[in-house]
C-alpha cells in the first residue's frame, strides 16, 4: 500500500516537472501534534510517530526523525521502500544535505507552503538556491492523491471562564497590544493555535489530544480578527467574543487579508507558515518583523489561579494513576492483560474523576522491550501480554478543567533482574537530584540538564531525548520556550531562562532494545525563595513536584541511594501518601501506606 502510495506521488511529480517532493509533520500552524486531515506524512509513509519528514524523489525515499522513534521508525517503514534516515547520528546526511545531493542544477523541490513553518522553509529556499534549485509550495500533491482524507475537523468550541483562566481575554488581548507597541508594530499575525485559545479563553478538540481550535489571528490596535470555521461556536459564545473586540472571518482567507495589511507586521517565523509570510511579503516586502510570538513567554508562566488549580488538577491525576499502579500489584492474573488493556483501564481511572475531560497525548503502555521505544504507539500488531515479571513503561497525561498533565512510572510487575533494578535506581537517583535542584535567576535548562544524568551517565548509560520540556494549562502537552535538555538550541522558543510560574516536566531514562525501558517523569513547578548566602539573603529558584504518584520501591535498590536523595524521597512519598490516600479506597490506601514506606 505504501509503495503504491509513493509510486502515485512519483506520478505526479513528473506531470508537476517536480524533482523532490517533502512532506513534513507540521499542520497549517506549525503544531506538534495535528488532526487526522493533516497527516500527510503518515499516510505516504505509514510512520505514525509525532516528528519526521518524508523526501520522495524521482528513484529514493527517506524518513528523517529523531532518537526518539529510530525503532518505531525502523519497524514502521519496513519493507516499505522508504529508508530511515537516523537524525543525528554520525554519518547521516541531513535532509539539506541529502537535497543537495541528489539534486541537479535547475531542479524543482516541492512542498505545500502551508505546512513548513517560514523559518525552515526560507532558510531551505536560501541553500538550494546556491545550486540554482527553485521551490514550488502553491500545492498540495499528498493531497490530490488522497481519496480518502479525513475532512478538517468541524467540533465544537468553548468558552473558559477567567475562574480558570485567571484572566479576562480583555486583560490578554491588552497585554499583547502593549506588547505591539513596546515592538512598535502595527499588526501581529498569531497562527500557533495554543497561543490564540490562550489569549482568546476558549479551548476546542480540533486536534485529538489538544484543546484547541483551527484558527489564525491577526491583532491591531483595534481589531482582532479570529479566521475560523464560525459555526464551531455557539451563538452566547459569539456574542461574548464580539463583545471582547473579535471578529469573525472564514479560516481560508487569511491568506488574501493579509495581502491587504499596512504597517509593521509581526509574525513568529517559527510558528507561521512559508505560503502565509510570503503573503505578507506580497503586500510590502519591508513591512514584516520576524520574532518570538508575543503570546508565548505571557502564556507560560502560569498566573496564581493557573497554579492552584494545576495543584489541585494533580491531586486527581494521582489518585487515578495510584489506583492504576495498585490494579497492577493486584491483578494476579497478570497474563490476561495486554497493553491496549492497560491503555483503557487508564481511561477508565482517569473518567471517574471530577473535571476529566481527555488524555493529553495517546498513552504509552510500553511491556518490556516494548518500553525501549521511547515513544512506543501500541498497536494490534505490537500489543503484548503482560506478565508476572519484568517491568511495564507508562507515559500518559490527562486534560481536566483545571490543568494538563503529564506523568511517567515505570511499574514492576513481579520479579526483576539486578540489572533492571540498578537501571531503575539510577533514573530515580536522576530524578530527585534535578527536583531537589535550586539555581539562581538566568538559569538556563541547558544548565540543569546534566545534574539528571549524571547518574546514569556514572553506570555507563543515557538517553536519547529531552530531560524536560514545558507544559500547558488545559492546552498542548509541550510549550515552550521553558526546557531542560543537553543539546544547544539556536531558538530561544526552546531554551529559554527559567521563570517562577513555568511548569516543566523531569523526565531521565534508561532505554535497552530488546529488553527494557525505564523513565520517571514528574512535573515541576519553578518558585522563587530567599536563601542566607552568608551575610544577606538571595533570590534563589527552586522546583516545587506537582505530580503526585509514588514511584515504585519494588524496583529501587536502596543501597545505591545517598542519605540525601533516601530524605527527599522519603519526603516525597509522605506527601504522596498524605494528599492521596483520601481519595483510594480502603484497601488501596493501606497498599499505598506500604508503597510510600521509608527507605
Amino acid at each position: 500500500m505504501i509503495k503504491e502510495r509513493v509510486e502515485k506521488l512519483r506520478a505526479l511529480m513528473a506531470q508537476k516537472n517536480i524533482d523532490a517532493y517533502v512532506i513534513p509533520t507540521d499542520d497549517f500552524h506549525g503544531s506538534e501534534d495535528v488532526g487526522e486531515y493533516f497527516r500527510c506524512r503518515a499516510f505516504i509513509s505509514g510512520f505514525t510517530g509525532s516528528a519526521g519528514t518524508v523526501i520522495v524523489t524521482k528513484d529514493k525515499a527517506g524518513l528523517w526523525t529523531d532518537g526518539r522513534y529510530f525503532l518505531q521508525g525502523a519497524a514502521q517503514l519496513a519493507g516499505s521502500g522508504i529508508d530511515l534516515y537516523k537524525m543525528g547520528e554520525p554519518g547521516v546526511l541531513t535532509i539539506e544535505e541529502f537535497l543537495l545531493e541528489e539534486l541537479k542544477s535547475g531542479s524543482v523541490i516541492g512542498f505545500d507552503g502551508r505546512t513548513m513553518v517560514y523559518s525552515a522553509a526560507s532558510r531551505l529556499e536560501k541553500l538550494l538556491a546556491e545550486k540554482d534549485i527553485k521551490i514550488a509550495y502553491e500545492e498540495d500533491l499528498v493531497g490530490m492523491i488522497w481519496d480518502d482524507r479525513p475532512p478538517l475537523s468541524k467540533n465544537p468550541a468553548w468558552l473558559l471562564s477567567v475562574e480558570y483562566a485567571g484572566a479576562s481575554r480583555e486583560e490578554r488581548i491588552a497585554l499583547i497590544r502593549n506588547e505591539m507597541k513596546n515592538k512598535s508594530v502595527d499588526v501581529f499575525v498569531l497562527t500557533s493555535l495554543d497561543d490564540i485559545a490562550w489569549l482568546l479563553n476558549f479551548r476546542g478538540s480540533d486536534v485529538n489530544c489538544n484543546t484547541v481550535v483551527l484558527a489564525y489571528a491577526v491583532i491591531t490596535a483595534a481589531d482582532v480578527i479570529l479566521f475560523t470555521d464560525e459555526s464551531k461556536f455557539a451563538s452566547d459564545a459569539k456574542i461574548e467574543l464580539t463583545a471582547a473586540g473579535v471578529t469573525f472571518r472564514e479560516y481560508d482567507s487569511v491568506y488574501e487579508y493579509v495581502k491587504t495589511v499596512k504597517g509593521r507586521v509581526f509574525a513568529d517565523p517559527n510558528k507561521a507558515n512559508y505560503k502565509l509570510v510570503k503573503s505578507i511579503l506580497a503586500a510590502d516586502a519591508d513591512s514584516v518583523v520576524l520574532g518570538t510570538n508575543l503570546t508565548l513567554l505571557p502564556k507560560a508562566v502560569k498566573n496564581e489561579v493557573e497554579i492552584d488549580n494545576m495543584r489541585k488538577t494533580h491531586i486527581k491525576d494521582g489518585a487515578a494513576i495510584t489506583k492504576l499502579m495498585y490494579f497492577l500489584k493486584h491483578w494476579e492474573e497478570k497474563d490476561k492483560l495486554t497493553e491496549m488493556d492497560i491503555v483503557d483501564k487508564i481511561e477508565e481511572l482517569r473518567g471517574e474523576q471530577e473535571g476529566y475531560i481527555k488524555p493529553s497525548f495517546d498513552t504509552i503502555a510500553g511491556y518490556a522491550e516494548n518500553g525501549a521505544i521511547v515513544h512506543y504507539g501500541v498497536t494490534e500488531e505490537s500489543n503484548k501480554t503482560l506478565k508476572n515479571k519484568g517491568l511495564i513503561l507508562i507515559d500518559t497525561g490527562g486534560t481536566y478543567m483545571g490543568g494538563t498533565t503529564d506523568i511517567t512510572r515505570t511499574i514492576a510487575l513481579g520479579p526483576l533482574t539486578d540489572t533492571e533494578k540498578k537501571h531503575y535506581t539510577a533514573v530515580l537517583k536522576g530524578n530527585i537530584d534535578l527536583g531537589s535542584t535550586q539555581f539562581p535567576r538566568g538559569t538556563r535548562g541547558l544548565n540543569l540538564d546534566a545534574i539528571a544524568r549524571r547518574p546514569i551517565w556514572e553506570i555507563g548509560c543515557d538517553y536519547n531525548h529531552g530531560t524536560g520540556h514545558g507544559i500547558g494549562y488545559m492546552l498542548n502537552v509541550h510549550e515552550g520556550p521553558n526546557s531542560i535538555r543537553k543539546t544547544v538550541m539556536d531558538s530561544i522558543t526552546e531554551s529559554a531562562e527559567l521563570e517562577p510560574g513555568m511548569i516543566t516536566s523531569n523526565e531521565p531514562g534508561i532505554y535497552i532494545e530488546n529488553s527494557h525501558g525505564i523513565r520517571l517523569e514528574t512535573l515541576v513547578l519553578c518558585c522563587e525563595k530567599l536563601v542566607c548566602g552568608g551575610i544577606s539573603e538571595k533570590p534563589m529558584l527552586y522546583f516545587e513536584t506537582l505530580t503526585l504518584v509514588p514511584f515504585d520501591l519494588d524496583a529501587v535498590i536502596p543501597e545505591m541511594l545517598t542519605p540525601k536523595q533516601k530524605e527527599v524521597l522519603n519526603e516525597y512519598h509522605t506527601r504522596v501518601y498524605d494528599t492521596v490516600a483520601p481519595l483510594l479506597t480502603e484497601e488501596e490506601a493501606e497498599w499505598l501506606k506500604h508503597a510510600t514506606r521509608s527507605i
